[in-house]
C-alpha cells in the first residue's frame, strides 16, 4: 500500500485514483518525463539534451541526413547521450505495469526509446520512436542488441560489412504505420487517456491524442501543455509519485 498520508494527498491525486478505479480501458501516452526519474535525460528541459552545446545541434545529429553523411559523429553522440546503461524503471513504469496486469490498462504508447516500460513488466507497449535495444545491419538485416552496440567502437559494423543502424526514428524519417495504426485504435477505444511526462510538442506523435473520444482526459506533467484547456484533470507533479499513490505501490 502507498505510504503517503491520505490527509496530505492533493485532491487531484485522489480524483485520479477514483478515475483509475472506475475505468475499464485505460491508455497511457507518455514522453521523456516518464523516464527522467530513472536518470534518463529529457530533451527540452533546462538541463536537457537540446540545451547543451555540441559541435552540431542535437536536432541535426539525430537526423537521417546527418546519419548518412557523418556516421562517426552520429555514433559518438548516440553512445554518449542515448545509450544509457544501468537505468532502472521508476514508480511510473511499475505502476503502469501493475495496471496492465490488473486488466485496466490496455496500452502504453511511448515516445521514449529506452525500453523501461518493458523492463518494468509492461507487455502492450507501442514505441512510436523505436528502441535503443534493437539495432539492424543496413545490408543483411542481422539483429544486434544494446550490449553488442555498446561494446563496439566508432561506427558499428556487421560481420557482413554493413553499417548497423539503431531502430530509432530519426528526424526526416516517418513513424511505422503498424505501430501508429494500433496505437490509434487503442486511443479510440479508451474510456480514460492518461498523458504523462510530455510537452506534447513533438509531432506527428502528439497528434495521435486527437483520436480520443472517451470520458476522462488526464494530464500529468510538471509544465503546461497545449492540451491543458481540453483536459478533465491536470496534475503538475512528479508522475512517479502520483501513479505510485494511485496504484497503491510502494
Amino acid at each position: 500500500m502507498s505510504t503517503i498520508n491520505e490527509l496530505q494527498v492533493p485532491d487531484e491525486w485522489q480524483k485520479l485514483k477514483h478515475i483509475i478505479n472506475d475505468s475499464r480501458y485505460i491508455v497511457f501516452f507518455g514522453g521523456a518525463g516518464v523516464s527522467t526519474e530513472s536518470g534518463v535525460p529529457d530533451f527540452r528541459s533546462v538541463d536537457g539534451l537540446y540545451n547543451q552545446s555540441y559541435k552540431y545541434p542535437p536536432e541535426t545529429i539525430l537526423s537521417h541526413t546527418f546519419f548518412m553523411r557523418n556516421k562517426e559523429e552520429f555514433f559518438r553522440f548516440y553512445r554518449d547521450k542515448l545509450l544509457i546503461d544501468g537505468v532502472m524503471p521508476n514508480n511510473a513504469h511499475k505502476a503502469l505495469a501493475k495496471l496492465e496486469a490488473e486488466g485496466r490498462l490496455k496500452a502504453v504508447i511511448t515516445q521514449n526509446i529506452d525500453g523501461l516500460h518493458q523492463a518494468a513488466g509492461s507487455k502492450s507497449v507501442y514505441e512510436l520512436h523505436g528502441s535503443i535495444h534493437r539495432n539492424y545491419c543496413m545490408k543483411c538485416r542481422r539483429f544486434y542488441n544494446f550490449t553488442e552496440i555498446m561494446n563496439m567502437e566508432h561506427v558499428p559494423v556487421c560481420e557482413c560489412g554493413g553499417v548497423i543502424k539503431p531502430d530509432v526514428v530519426l528526424y526526416e524519417e516517418g513513424l511505422e504505420d503498424t505501430v501508429i495504426n494500433e496505437a490509434v485504435g487503442h486511443i479510440m477505444n479508451a474510456d480514460t487517456l492518461i498523458i504523462g511526462g510530455t510537452s506534447l510538442a513533438v509531432y506527428p506523435a502528439a497528434g495521435l491524442i486527437r483520436y480520443f473520444n472517451g470520458k476522462n482526459l488526464v494530464l500529468i506533467n510538471k509544465s503546461s501543455t497545449p492540451m491543458d484547456g481540453k483536459s478533465d484533470l491536470i496534475i503538475n507533479d512528479s508522475i512517479g509519485r502520483v501513479l505510485a499513490y494511485c496504484t497503491d505501490i510502494e
